[in-house]
C-alpha cells in the first residue's frame, strides 16, 4: 500500500473526526414531557444546559405530590433528551467507526456509541 495515500486517508479520517465533534458541541438538543410541560436543553456531548418547567406542571394544592411528579417529568425529559443525544452522536461518529473497520478504536470512547 503507498504510504502517501495512507497518510492522506489518515489525515482526512482526522478532519472528519474534528468536524464530527465540533458538530456536536454546536448542537442543541430539546427533549420534553408531560406534553412539553417539562423542556430539557442538552448539547451535543449529553451536557444539562436548561431545565424549563411550566408553571402547569405545580398543583400548589398537593406540595408533596407535585414535587413528585415535577421530579418524574424532569427525570423523564433529560432521558428524551439523552436518547436524541445518542442518535445524534451515532450520526456524527458512526460513519468515522466503519472508516476503522468498523470495530471501533481499541478500549472504546466512553459515551460514544459505535466506539
Amino acid at each position: 500500500m503507498d504510504m502517501q495515500a495512507l497518510l492522506q486517508q489518515a489525515q482526512q479520517m482526522q478532519q472528519q473526526l474534528m468536524e464530527a465533534q465540533q458538530a456536536l458541541e454546536d448542537a442543541e438538543i430539546e427533549g420534553s414531557s408531560g406534553g412539553g410541560l417539562v423542556k430539557v436543553k442538552l448539547s451535543g456531548r449529553g451536557q444539562v444546559e436548561d431545565i424549563g418547567i411550566d408553571p402547569r406542571a405545580i398543583d400548589t394544592t398537593d406540595a408533596e405530590e407535585s414535587a413528585q411528579t415535577v421530579a418524574d417529568l424532569v427525570l423523564a425529559a433529560i432521558r428524551d433528551a439523552e436518547s436524541q443525544v445518542e442518535r445524534l452522536q451515532q450520526e456524527k461518529m458512526g460513519p468515522l467507526a466503519e472508516g476503522l473497520g468498523g470495530g471501533g478504536m481499541p478500549g472504546g470512547m466512553p459515551g460514544l456509541p459505535g466506539f
